[in-house]
């Protein structure tokens, strides 16, 4: 599975950074666990979350469509909008002050990418005789 595996790497720096920047700030403030009330270490945490509720199940669509037989353009656009769209969201909730639109753009290419996976799968299930 070549376009999932593309994806999945392009990702996965990411999700490091993201990790980094909560495990970076919790040693420096001394947290433990948790965000200790702290406000900027609350937005790093949720961006990291949401990017980790996102992506896998994303990938497991794009993998089982890809493996369905999904056309390369479907399986790239996909790709694109999940790359693009996670990197938008976790730009928009990293500054001082929230992006709301570049944070919604992320979110609409994220749902842009399960919906395309999704039925993409479907459309493969059905036409292999279910």
């Amino acid at each position: 599975m070549p376009v999932t595996a593309l994806y999945a790497s392009l990702l996965a720096p990411l999700y490091l950074i993201l990790t980094i920047r909560i495990v970076s700030m919790r040693f420096g403030a001394r947290i433990a666990l948790g965000d200790g009330g702290d406000k900027t270490l609350q937005k790093r945490i949720r961006a990291h979350g949401n990017f980790a509720e996102y992506v896998p199940y994303a990938l497991v669509l794009l993998a089982l469509a890809e493996n369905l037989g999904a056309a390369h353009w479907v399986l790239h656009l996909s790709g694109a909008a999940l790359l693009i769209g996670r990197h938008a969201h976790a730009i928009a909730l990293s500054g001082e002050k929230q992006i709301l639109k570049l944070r919604m753009a992320g979110m609409m290419l994220t749902f842009t990418a399960l919906v395309v996976a999704a039925t993409a799968c479907l459309w493969g299930a059905l036409t292999h005789g279910i």
